[in-house]
């Protein structure tokens, strides 16, 4: 079953790798052009870091397929992060949107508390009208090594939908030179999924960086809720999305990885 009732559990070793929350919302021309001094006084105990940057959105395609077709560069978008002092926690800021991420999660509730603050400090200060996509992404990087299943088969550790192929009996997972699979699913009358799940070899950019070859399995779950969300709901609708992603969760592993990964 893709969706799980599974009681909800922490992880010893979990595996979330990053998560991300996103809010858009209708454009709030002040905060491209204007340095958010009052928002960063607001969160600055928690996120004291403070970089700007201006992104060049991909140029906007006009005309295709007709002979006056038209290639117009779009204007440079200001980017305010904020980031906490360990610097895994960043926050982002633009006219379009409010996103937090980090590659330190824990839990949920620690997750909400670093959001509280600083969503509520946004929605004090700049008023937006609403929220036109709220959405919460988990990215999930399984290591064999690390979970001490070296010798484990990858089908013996991921629901059929998700291991795919490589349940078939007759297909050794050294041949496999390539898996994925990918879902979008309704889940209730306003949220949607996007899932991705499949095996990759993580690289490090970084220059001279050791590079680590073990092949590890990949659950992305892009979770979203659209319509015009109110400022008063934003906090039930990512609590709506965690929900769904939990049983999303829970519903792709089984039993013997839930083990390694050491309940609580």
């Amino acid at each position: 079953m893709l969706f799980s009732d599974h009681p909800r559990t922490h992880y010893g070793n979990a595996p979330a790798h990053e998560v991300i929350c996103q809010l858009r919302f209708p454009t709030i021309l002040t905060i491209n052009n204007v340095e958010p001094a009052d928002f960063q006084e607001a969160i600055r105990d928690v996120f004291p870091q403070y970089a700007r940057r201006q992104d060049v959105p991909a140029p906007k395609i006009t005309g295709v397929g007709g002979p006056n077709m038209q290639v117009e560069r779009q204007a440079p978008i200001t980017n305010y992060h904020f980031l906490s002092a360990d610097g895994r926690w960043k926050l982002n800021l633009t006219k379009d949107f409010i996103a937090l991420s980090t590659l330190g999660y824990s839990c949920w509730e620690d997750f909400a508390h670093h959001l509280d603050k600083a969503l509520a400090a946004f929605i004090q200060i700049y008023k937006p009208a609403y929220f036109q996509r709220v959405g919460l992404r988990y990215v999930n990087i399984f290591s064999r090594v690390k979970l001490g299943l070296e010798d484990v088969s990858w089908a013996e550790l991921f629901a059929a939908a998700y291991a795919s192929a490589l349940a078939e009996p007759d297909l050794r997972e050294e041949d496999c030179l390539a898996l994925g699979t990918d879902l979008q699913l309704k889940l209730d009358n306003s949220c949607r999924a996007k899932i991705h799940a499949g095996l990759a070899r993580i690289q490090n950019k970084a220059p001279n960086a050791p590079q680590d070859n073990e092949l590890k399995f990949i659950l992305d779950m892009d979770l979203s809720m659209g319509g015009n969300v109110p400022c008063t709901m934003a906090a039930g609708a990512l609590e709506t999305l965690h929900i769904h992603g939990g049983r999303l969760f829970e519903g792709a592993v089984t039993d013997r990885l839930r083990q390694a990964m050491e309940p609580r």
